[in-house]
């Protein structure tokens, strides 16, 4: 454990340390402490309007009563045997008196005490200076890191829970440790404690404008920003690569991206985004752009681009999505190439989507696309990632029934849910940067693109949770689409499955074993990093790496020892793979030049916003 600063303070070290958490001028702290009042009751204002209007109605009891209930079972573990709650309960008072033991030791005698814990690897939250050398500080930041730890054993160390109660407990246990850290509060945060001393609490009128701003902005639910968004904007400096909008019907708009070589590959490229986020991640910047350096490769790539859905869609079924989405976006490409063969992508629930339409499409006798690539996409969901704390019977009858009404799942709502799987990175730091020290975020085109939500149509997403998430339906042969009962077997063409290592929500090892339910080969490639960096990693990038290895069969751990660790990107890897297949060319194609023209890409669904 490392040790702490040198100890050997004067007295007027010890003053001046004290000095910078005393108010200089009251009367201006208390001057700005009555504006922060002020806009307190403009964002209470703007969360109690709408909801006076009935425009919004709360369902927090709902969560609230999954996590007692789930936090009940785990303490009747604890409770029921005596011996085994006094266990419980003197680790955690002996980790306190060791904190407290090591605080005496270092105020009486001045010494170097070595931390009782440190806080993981990685943990950003006590970086000040003021968290170690500080006392006071020091104890509740330690203090915090006992509790924690001890919360997260008690469920690791509970027998007798199902893996799903566990999963949860420890998901509510994990949320609850990040709210209550000592680095949220301005009176706990010595950083925090300094800028309110040091700008008479202007920072808290400002963080309470901000607070006001969002409540308005998410229409009385809190829409955090995490990025500055007056930087950016959709078809100007966010999915710049040139195209046109060459189809729409009333769940997708079709792009096709203008060619940038002169000879193309014959087989045209048709990418199934997921419709839980929006397509340009796959095209955030010209550097970072996937379809972009595609293009560049000699693909003719088109992109279906999802409808942000209102109380229109509300009935529209996976079976809708497939019709007037992917097997629309595959007759717009045979009208504009002429070609009935295709290599196509899905990405995360679009490559499920995908997965399912390519097993129905098989038994209807549409087998235009001859190869299929899935990006970090689940089809068996054994193991599947963090959502899941989510899905249960009671927890999706609650969803349906708050979608029953507009016909849909608020965007804010599915963000909160993604936000909350690593709220410790993507929820309070924002607070504490936005709220409490009153600064607007940096712009950041990765975490505008996350903020920018979509709806989720209510019987696309009940299908979904029910058909996947819950009953595993599609790799155990069950799923019913269109009077049809599918099989991932039927799907026999070449299947590239990518997968990333760090994947939070479509976990490398679930990936891998979803690869044994295709009927045809599968090459199986674990990306470095996480879902969306593990993805969007161009090679000029010169980040990360990617393994390869033999056949994906058997033990998920087995392969990955044996597998090859490659330097970089994977998208050579990938260009290889699929111009293996076919490598034929044709003169490069023009949007156009076999349809009509709708507009300039990105088009106008990507841009409807919550």
């Amino acid at each position: 454990m490392a040790n702490r600063p040198d100890s050997g303070k004067t007295d007027a070290d010890s003053i001046s340390s004290v000095e910078q958490y005393l108010v200089k001028d009251p009367e201006q702290f208390a001057l700005n402490l009555a504006r922060m009042v002020e806009q307190a009751g403009k964002a209470a204002s703007a969360w109690a309007e709408p909801r006076e209007k009935g425009e919004v109605r709360d369902s927090v009891s709902e969560p609230m009563a999954d996590m007692v209930k789930t936090f009940s079972k785990l303490t009747e573990y604890w409770l029921s045997d005596p011996s085994r709650a006094l266990e419980a309960q003197t680790r955690l008072f002996a980790g306190y008196m060791n904190v407290w033991s090591s605080a005496i030791q270092r105020i009486g005698s001045g010494e170097q005490v070595e931390d009782t814990v440190q806080p993981e690897r990685g943990d950003k939250r006590f970086q000040d200076p003021e968290w170690g050398r500080n006392a006071f500080f020091d104890f509740l930041k330690q203090t915090y890191l006992v509790t924690s730890r001890w919360a997260a054993d008690l469920v690791e160390h509970a027998e007798g829970l199902d893996e799903h109660t566990r999963h949860k407990a420890s998901f509510y246990v994990k949320q609850v440790a990040n709210a209550i850290s000592p680095s949220n509060f301005i009176l706990t945060n010595p950083e925090l404690f300094r800028e309110t001393v040091a700008s008479n609490g202007e920072n808290l009128v400002r963080g309470m404008k901000m607070l006001a701003e969002d409540l308005e902005a998410g229409k009385g639910d809190l829409k955090l920003r995490q990025a500055d968004n007056s930087q950016f904007e959709v078809g100007r400096n966010l999915a710049t690569t040139p195209g046109k909008v060459v189809g729409r019907s009333d769940v997708a708009e079709i792009i096709q991206y203008n060619p940038s070589t002169k000879k193309v590959l014959k087989r045209p490229l048709l990418i199934c985004p997921p419709w839980i986020n929006k397509f340009y991640i796959l095209d955030l910047n010209p550097q970072k752009s996937f379809i972009r350096w595609a293009v560049e490769q000699g693909h003719t790539v088109f992109v279906i681009s999802w409808i942000n859905p209102d109380e229109r869609h509300g009935l529209k079924d996976w079976e809708a999505y497939i019709r007037e989405g992917l097997q629309y976006g595959l007759d717009t490409v045979q009208t504009a190439t002429g070609e009935n063969e295709v290599n196509a992508i899905g990405y995360c629930v679009g490559g499920t989507l995908l997965a399912a339409a390519l097993a129905l499409l098989t038994q209807e006798g549409d087998e235009r696309i001859k190869s299929v690539t899935f990006f970090t996409t689940q089809v068996d969901f054994t193991h599947a990632g963090d959502l899941r704390v989510f899905v249960d019977e009671d927890q999706i009858a609650a969803l349906e029934r708050s979608m029953r009404g507009k016909g849909y799942l608020d965007g804010t709502k599915m963000a909160t849910a993604f936000n909350m799987l690593r709220s410790g990175d993507l929820i309070w730091p924002y607070v504490v940067n936005n709220y409490m020290r009153g600064k607007d975020p940096v712009p950041f085109d990765l975490l505008y693109w996350n903020a920018d939500s979509t709806r989720m149509a209510a019987a696309n997403h009940s299908f979904y949770l029910r058909n996947c998430y819950l009953d595993n339906n599609l790799s155990q042969g069950r799923m019913e689409l269109a009077g049809r009962t599918i099989s991932l077997g039927d799907i026999t063409i070449p299947v590239y499955n990518l997968a990333a290592r760090d994947d939070h929500i479509a976990p490398a090892r679930s990936v891998f074993l979803g690869c044994q339910y295709f009927g045809g080969p599968v090459e199986y490639v674990m990306a470095g990093s996480g879902h969306i960096a593990g993805v969007v990693n161009p090679p000029s990038a010169n980040k990360y790496q990617h393994w390869t290895g033999a056949k994906p069969v058997g033990d998920f751990d087995e392969w990955v020892a044996n597998a090859t660790e490659n330097a970089g990107s994977w998208w050579p890897h990938w260009q290889k793979w699929v111009t293996g297949m076919d490598a034929n060319t044709v003169p490069a194609r023009q949007p156009g030049e076999r349809t009509p023209l709708l507009g300039e890409a990105p088009g106008t669904y990507v841009k409807v916003r919550v």
